[in-house]
């Protein structure tokens, strides 16, 4: 006789918006009949989403929950996104782009921005995006989903911009419609065991208990279990990451070009976006309150945006910095509960969706948490949010400006040892800090680097082996490859076009 299936473990969300209905249906999704999962938010609490920036991992979360791609982009009006154009970040006047893609490609077991460095030495580069299909075709606004080969068309990935307003509440229809339970209400008390501390059911504000095993707190920054009821300490980062508001303000599209990239322009106290959605372009000031006021901040978006605006600047207060732990006893924060690291390179939904992963990689079976599954989960978490940390960081360091309070203090200002011992590999070697796990890998430090201007005092000499003449000639010949691809890609809006044609056919 076969022993009966356990119970399923009692999940319970706190908060919607989209880390809570991310959390919710990857859950149901993942751990299908194991887990129950129920979730609580109030209408009366507003979400913080803007126009909504993405990194590619996105596309594996949707594509894991079974959810169309066209659908998804439908509803929430999203672009393609093939990276970030960041602009007077190094010196005022440059940019670059930190593309969703590689440069080149190896040869003989050596990076190609070391033959790049070599022929730039001899004069006889062009600039490093040149060698990269994924900024060639961002800087001509063409768009076409990567090849499934191992052809120079396969050398890209892409990400979305969309609607943070419409993204929330499209998971929750998702949610719904797989079996999340939604409860309407506010938390008025948190019931907790005496005896092991652990919470133990939610009280509504109507007098509703909501019980579970275990709870997962997507209550934003207020935290309302790790960080009220359980007391979890936040690490402030702000010496490191001095922006600390946003003004954000939407407009109509200047132009019918729609860009496939996002754009980052340094501003004298912070930076600026803008987020090319379909309907609309997202703009923002992101700053420093130690440097600018808002009222100031506010003039600065309106005068410095395009289109017409299509309502005054809303400003968002944060805190950038991470809790001591995102799991204790038994509570999991997922989002802004957990911690928060400024929009520069559209991390935010990717350090929710990393720890709804690891959550279900290290689910407690029955409900029974091992200590060794909630140690692994907090290191895993610490390492995802320095490592953003120490990269974002990077963009304001590494840079020769001088012409503002703000960035002088950011260019002179002491950073991390993490950090501190990547920019000194970098700087004596060309070398990249090599890890398994977590973001950014070496693409994007290579981007960063070299177009803000930070160039090594030397690279692998083993790039002087190689004629350099014949090594031209291949540059060459890869620049070349790169602009007839390019040529034969659609437009960005022209594809857009097409993908809703087709969706419409369909349904």
């Amino acid at each position: 006789m076969n022993e009966s299936e356990p119970d399923p473990v009692r999940v319970v969300v706190l908060g919607g918006g989209t880390a809570g209905w991310m959390t919710a249906a990857g859950l149901t999704r993942m751990l299908q009949g194991r887990v129950a999962v129920e979730l609580v938010e109030s209408e009366d609490i507003g979400i913080i989403g803007v126009g909504e920036a993405t990194l590619p991992h996105i596309r594996g979360f949707v594509e894991s929950l079974g959810i169309p791609e066209a659908d998804f982009m439908k509803a929430t009006h999203a672009t393609y996104k093939l990276g970030i154009d960041f602009r007077d970040f190094g010196r005022i006047g440059e940019s670059y782009i930190h593309p969703f893609g590689s440069f080149g490609e190896e040869l003989a077991g050596v990076g190609f921005h070391h033959y790049w460095l070599e022929l730039q030495r001899r004069g006889l580069a062009g600039p490093l995006g040149d060698y990269s299909l994924c900024v060639a075709a961002a800087l001509a606004n063409r768009f076409t989903p990567p090849a499934a080969d191992m052809s120079l068309g396969s050398t890209y990935g892409y990400a979305y911009q969309f609607d943070a307003t419409l993204f929330g509440p499209f998971m929750r229809d998702f949610g719904l419609s797989i079996g999340v339970t939604r409860h309407e209400g506010l938390v008025t008390e948190v019931e907790r065991d005496d005896e092991s501390g652990d919470v133990t059911a939610l009280v509504l504000k109507d007098g509703r208990r909501i019980e579970g095993d275990l709870f997962v707190d997507c209550s934003g920054f207020r935290s309302l279990l790790l960080g009220q009821e359980l007391g979890e300490e936040w690490e402030d980062w702000t010496h490191w990451l001095p922006c600390d508001r946003a003004a954000a303000m939407p407009c109509t599209h200047a132009t019918e070009d729609i860009r496939p990239y996002t754009t980052a322009t340094a501003m004298p106290a912070g930076w600026r976006w803008q987020i090319p959605l379909q309907h609309r372009m997202g703009n923002g000031y992101v700053f420093s309150s130690a440097f600018v006021d808002e009222d100031a901040a506010c003039e600065a978006i309106r005068e410095a945006a395009e289109g017409e605006p299509l309502a005054d600047p809303r400003v968002l207060r944060f805190r950038p910095g991470r809790r001591s732990k995102s799991w204790s006893h038994n509570v999991i924060a997922v989002g802004l509960a957990s911690g928060f690291l400024e929009p520069l390179e559209s991390t935010s939904i990717y350090l929710a969706q990393m720890a709804i992963t690891y959550l279900i990689e290290l689910f407690p079976e029955g409900g029974r948490i091992e200590p060794a599954d909630r140690d692994e989960f907090n290191r895993l978490v610490d390492m995802e949010y320095d490592r953003v940390r120490d990269f974002l960081i990077l963009h304001y360091h590494a840079t020769e400006r001088d012409d503002s309070e703000f960035w002088n203090h950011v260019r002179t200002m002491q950073v991390p040892d993490s950090l501190a011992d990547k920019m000194e590999l970098w700087r004596k070697a060309g070398r990249i800090e090599k890890y398994s796990d977590g973001l950014f890998y070496d693409a994007s430090w290579i981007a960063v680097y070299v177009g803000q201007g930070y160039l090594p005092e030397r690279h692998d000499p083993r790039t002087g082996i190689v004629d350099p003449e014949r090594l031209r000639t291949a540059a060459d010949g890869l620049r070349q490859e790169i602009e007839s691809t390019v040529a034969g890609m659609p437009g960005h809006v022209e594809y857009l076009r097409r993908e809703s044609a087709r969706l419409a056919e369909a349904s």
